[in-house]
């Protein structure tokens, strides 16, 4: 059987980037792989798309672009209500489906969207301190591709996309493809217990709790590959 094609899908005001090491694993183990920037974000174009029904319509029509029938999506934080609605929305295209840092509602706290809307760069600060565990020592790299891609309102576009949201744990009942939680123990952007609405709504779904926060593509980055390939891979 042909091994599917893995997407990942970034986060609110991020880019492909932040997959590099997990896309390095999975091609190394003759995985196609695709990394996509979303509208507005890195080399994709703007307009930013406002709400994640919009964004999950925009994942598909990428998939048809790239001539791919089915996709394992691998999702984080904003990302992960893409891959979950996207899931809903075609069940048949999506062979696998990974959410990490995953929550639902994914509500994001008055004081952060209000700067995110007025002070685009102290919202970067925010959620760059918030994104890590305490003593993680580069938090630069984050800081500084968020900084790159600021502007037009984006991060606030994206966060309160992710507030609004409000289809996932329907969503969550439809799927039926084999899933998968990665959730870091220390995450103080979506806590693990903040999933608990969309893992009572997959029984079927695996978890993998690692000791990281927010950021844990780069805080686990080995931890987060293995688990990825191992899941797509046992089944």
């Amino acid at each position: 059987m042909p091994r599917p094609t893995v997407v990942f899908i970034h986060g609110a005001l991020n880019d492909h980037s932040v997959w590099s090491a997990q896309r390095h694993h999975l091609a190394q183990r003759d995985y196609p792989v695709l990394t996509l920037d979303l509208p507005g974000h890195g080399a994709t174009p703007g307009p930013a798309l406002a709400s994640v029904a919009a964004m999950a319509d925009w994942l598909l029509a990428a998939l048809d672009a790239a001539g791919i029938p089915q996709a394992a999506l691998v999702g984080h934080s904003m990302g992960s209500l893409i891959a979950l609605e996207a899931a809903a929305k075609a069940p048949q295209r999506v062979s696998h489906l990974a959410l990490l840092g995953c929550a639902f509602p994914m509500k994001v706290a008055d004081a952060l969207l209000d700067t995110a809307r007025n002070d685009e760069m102290r919202a970067i600060d925010m959620v760059t301190k918030w994104s890590h565990t305490p003593g993680y020592a580069d938090t630069e790299t984050l800081r500084q591709l968020m900084r790159r891609m600021a502007g037009a309102n984006l991060l606030y576009t994206d966060l309160a996309a992710c507030n609004a949201y409000d289809h996932g744990d329907a969503a969550a009942q439809t799927v039926r493809c084999p899933a998968l939680f990665i959730f870091g123990a220390a995450d103080v952007m979506t806590p693990p217990k903040a999933a608990r609405l969309l893992t009572a709504a997959m029984p079927q779904a695996q978890s993998v709790m690692l000791e990281a926060g927010h950021a844990m593509m780069a805080e686990q980055p080995d931890a987060v590959s293995e688990a990825l390939a191992a899941f797509i891979g046992s089944r």
